[in-house]
C-alpha cells in the first residue's frame, strides 16, 4: 500500500476514534444532564462514526487492482460508500428533528440542563476543531477528496457543538426553549451535511464534472507546445481520479512520432498542473482555414 493510502486511512481512523470518544461523552452527559441539545449532538457523532467507517471501507476497496470486471479499478468504491453514509445520516437527522419538535411542544420542555453539559459541548467543539485542522492539512498534502470531505464533516461537528453550547447556556439563564431549538438546528445540520455528501456522490456517479475546472484543464492542453487547436474535451471522476479524453489538432505535416511526442507533452502538463494521471489524447490534422484558433 502506498504512503498516500496509509495517510488517508490514518485520517479516517483518527476521525473514527474521535467520534467514538465524543459520542459516548455527549450521550452520557446529555442524558444524565438533561440536555436534549447535547444528546442530539451525540447522536450526530454516532452517524459520523458510520460515515467515517464507510469512507475507510471505501478507501480499502478502492485500492484493489483492476480485474476482469473492473478494468478501471475500484476507485468508485469511495463514492458508493459516501452515498450509503448520506442515507444513514439523513435518517438520523430526521429523527433528531422530530424529537426536538416533540420536546419543544411537550410539558417537560422547560427542564433546565446541568451546567456541566455546557462545558462538555464547549470542550467537544475545541477538540473536533483540532481534528478538522489535522484532516484538512492531510487532505491537501495527499490530495484526497474523501479525507477533505471528512474534514468538512469535522468542521460542521465543531459548529454543531458550539450551537449546543449556546442552547444550553440560553436555557440555564431562563430561555427554556433554547435547548430544544439547538437540538432542531443540530438535526437540520445533519440533514444538510447528508445532502451535500449525497449531491457530490451523485454528481460523480453520473459522470458530472465541474465546468470551470474543465475549462482550466482545456486551457492547459491548448497551451501545450505543438497543439494548434482542441475540438473536444471530456472529463469525469472515477473515485478521486480524473479521467480526461480530448481531441487536439496538430500540424498535418508532422510525423507519427512527432505527433505522439505532443500527446506525451499534453499528458505531462496535465499531470503537473492538475495531477491528472489518466488521459486519452486523439490527434487530428490542423486545418489552417479554421477561425478562432491559434496559428
Amino acid at each position: 500500500m502506498d504512503k498516500h493510502s496509509i495517510s488517508a486511512e490514518k485520517g479516517a481512523y483518527i476521525s473514527i476514534a474521535a467520534y467514538i470518544f465524543l459520542s459516548a461523552l455527549k450521550l452520557t452527559f446529555g442524558y444524565f444532564g438533561d440536555s436534549k441539545g447535547l444528546w442530539a449532538d451525540g447522536l450526530n457523532n454516532t452517524t459520523d462514526i458510520i460515515a467515517s467507517v464507510a469512507v475507510l471501507i471505501g478507501l480499502k476497496i478502492s485500492k484493489r487492482p483492476p480485474d476482469k470486471n473492473h478494468s478501471y479499478g475500484h476507485l468508485r468504491a469511495e463514492t458508493v460508500a459516501s452515498l450509503v453514509a448520506a442515507f444513514i445520516m439523513i435518517t438520523v437527522g430526521l429523527q433528531v428533528i422530530y424529537s426536538a419538535i416533540e420536546s419543544f411542544f411537550s410539558q417537560d420542555a422547560t427542564v433546565v440542563p446541568n451546567m456541566f453539559t455546557a462545558y462538555v459541548a464547549l470542550f467537544s467543539a475545541i477538540f473536533m476543531y483540532g481534528v478538522y485542522r489535522y484532516n484538512l492539512a492531510l487532505s491537501k498534502k495527499i490530495n484526497s477528496a474523501s479525507i477533505h470531505a471528512v474534514a468538512q464533516d469535522n468542521r460542521s461537528d465543531a459548529l454543531v457543538s458550539i450551537g449546543a453550547f449556546v442552547g444550553i447556556i440560553g436555557t440555564t439563564i431562563g430561555i427554556d426553549w433554547l435547548d430544544a431549538v439547538a437540538a432542531l438546528v443540530v438535526g437540520l445540520m445533519i440533514c444538510k451535511t447528508a445532502w451535500d455528501i449525497f449531491h457530490d456522490a451523485s454528481l460523480s456517479l453520473t459522470d458530472g464534472f465541474d465546468e470551470q475546472h474543465l475549462q482550466q484543464i482545456g486551457q492547459t492542453i491548448l497551451l501545450t507546445d505543438g497543439v494548434k487547436d482542441m475540438s473536444e474535451i471530456k472529463a469525469r471522476m472515477h473515485g478521486n481520479e480524473i479521467l480526461v479524453e480530448t481531441t487536439v489538432h496538430v500540424n498535418p505535416l508532422l510525423t507519427v512520432i512527432q505527433s505522439h511526442d505532443i500527446t506525451v507533452k499534453v499528458e505531462e502538463n496535465l499531470l503537473k498542473e492538475h495531477d491528472i494521471k489518466h488521459v486519452i489524447v486523439h490527434i487530428e490534422p490542423y486545418t489552417f482555414q479554421k477561425k478562432g484558433t491559434r496559428q
